[in-house]
């Protein structure tokens, strides 16, 4: 998935959502990442697969794949086809939900005998065909170790697991807005971030279940656990998602399809929820591959079908690519993963601007340097909040904002960090978006100096609030660093301004966080706070 731009348990659009930003763009909003440009060495082509009718690339895209039971030579029990989506290569896709179990107790992807690249699933205990690639990053092994996971509809598989009168049953968490629904939910229409009213005319049988946000905190815990029990390099996303390092793990716990094998079976089975897994060489490639994997699957990238499994997909599955971007480059004909890569730079640049015209170059042919860090701390904090339709007042804006940035600076003061950017989004009637941001002269957690910039930034788009509404506020303070290391500005002592939000902060941790409240906010809704990983 704690800014904005970071989505927490799946939360986007409507509804209060609270994130971390991690460096890792992974939805339009969030920040793009610049790669260098250097240039990766070529891949060792696979030959052609007697299996797969076309060789690999057919059968990655799926196209040319007639028979859709695949039957491994050395296991009895054929694979389970993939589940059909748009677009899912078959071949890739290992399911392991319950009709899967039935057959194959844990299936991966594996090459054929003789070594060459073969995108067909086996039963247990396979493992992938290494490649050498020649890379000047030094951070992208060549092999695929990096898992990325990632729990299926969290919020609500959490209410099924609870309830098991919910299961295989349609479940909407939330009621003015969508949280998160069950993939049977999903199944009409219902998506997260959608009014509740809408949701429930999409899917009138749906059981609307308020949210548990403790139930919710204690089992991302319980599934960190499962993920620190296998491996030690761990980088948390968000409350429901990580990448996990199994580099150095081959001889102790087995090949990395087969470690996301068992990490999926862990997960399931101390915690109870279904997870998906995707396998690649690199941070960016895996969870792209979780991602067309869901629900309840496993994907394994292999190294030498990297640019075969990525070409086909839709260029909405390259982070950063939202609304905005998708509709500037589907207007050009560019609707494919594919299409971005044919594009020299320089084309991608005059069309998308710098960053996100190098940004998306370099993930289009899979380069990703970055490593799976542990311990990383994030980079800005951040929450946000839902207006509806009805209009609001300027004091109920205003009431609203006041509640954000006191969660925002109480999580900042909690965490022992302070900032100098000061971010204000915004959402109009007709779901386009702003962001207006200001910095400090100094960093600060305060909740009073942040407020007066928030409203500043308010104040300045006024005009435009007025003549397009307003539908969703979000507040975030970026550039963070640690308090200790903050150099003091004139005068010296920082605690006759602090004193109050430290005392408030006091009578909060010793008693609840509505034991004080501001007398602006009394007898209003604040919304619902979500859980963060701790920073």
């Amino acid at each position: 998935m704690s800014s904005l731009a970071a989505g927490t348990g799946g939360h986007d659009g409507e509804g209060d959502r609270d994130g971390l930003a991690v460096g890792a763009p992974g939805h339009d909003d969030r920040d793009s990442q610049e790669y260098d440009d250097g240039q990766c060495g070529e891949v060792a082509r696979p030959q052609q697969c007697p299996r797969s009718p076309g060789g690999p690339v057919a059968a990655m895209r799926g196209h040319q794949v007639h028979d859709p039971i695949v039957q491994p030579a050395t296991h009895g029990a054929p694979v389970l086809p993939a589940l059909a989506r748009e677009d899912r290569p078959a071949g890739c896709i290992v399911p392991y939900g319950d009709r899967a179990r039935q057959s194959v107790s844990q299936p991966v992807l594996r090459a054929d005998p003789a070594g060459r690249a073969c995108p067909t699933l086996v039963g247990i205990g396979g493992s992938i065909a290494s490649a050498v690639v020649l890379c000047e990053h030094m951070f992208v092994t060549a092999d695929a170790t990096i898992l990325h996971a990632d729990l299926d509809a969290f919020y609500a598989s959490v209410e099924q697991r609870d309830d098991p009168s919910l299961r295989g049953r349609p479940v909407i968490v939330g009621g003015g807005v969508v949280l998160a629904a069950s993939y049977e939910a999903k199944a009409y229409g219902v998506r997260t971030a959608m009014g509740g009213a809408q949701a429930r005319r999409l899917c009138p049988q749906a059981i609307v279940v308020p949210p548990r946000m403790s139930a919710y905190s204690e089992a991302s815990a319980a599934v960190f656990e499962v993920f620190e029990q296998t491996t030690p390099l761990v980088e948390g996303l968000s409350i429901d998602e990580a990448f996990l390092d199994v580099a150095g793990l081959r001889r102790i716990s087995g090949a990395p399809a087969d470690i996301a094998a068992k990490l999926r079976r862990d997960v399931l089975d101390q915690v109870g929820l279904p997870i998906t897994v995707g396998v690649a060489r690199t941070k960016f490639l895996a969870k792209v591959a979780s991602g067309v994997a869901k629900p309840d699957g496993l994907l394994v990238v292999p190294p030498d079908g990297e640019l075969e499994f990525l070409h086909p997909l839709n260029v909405g599955r390259l982070w950063g690519v939202g609304e905005v971007t998708a509709k500037k480059l589907h207007d050009r004909g560019i609707t494919t993963v594919g299409h971005v890569a044919e594009l020299p730079q320089s084309a991608l640049v005059a069309m998308l601007g710098q960053a996100a015209g190098r940004h998306l170059h370099a993930l289009a042919h899979n380069r990703d340097p970055r490593p799976v860090r542990v311990g990383h701390r994030r980079g800005s904090v951040g929450a946000q909040r839902a207006l509806g339709q009805r209009p609001k007042s300027s004091e109920e804006v205003d009431a609203i904002l006041l509640g954000l940035v006191e969660r925002v600076t109480r999580r900042m003061r909690s965490a022992g960090r302070t900032g100098r950017t000061v971010v204000l989004r915004l959402r109009f009637a007709d779901f386009s978006r702003v962001t207006r941001s200001h910095s400090l002269s100094h960093p600060t957690a305060q909740t009073n100096e942040i407020l007066e910039a928030v409203r500043g930034l308010r104040a300045a788009a006024a005009p435009m609030i007025e003549r397009r509404g307003l539908t969703l506020v979000g507040v975030a303070v970026g550039n963070l660093d640690d308090d200790s290391a903050v150099q003091l500005a004139l005068p010296f002592d920082r605690r006759q301004h602090d004193a109050l939000d430290e005392a408030v902060d006091k009578v909060r941790r010793r008693f609840d966080s509505g034991a004080v409240t501001r007398a602006a906010l009394l007898g209003r809704d604040q919304g619902i706070s979500v859980p963060l990983l701790p920073d």
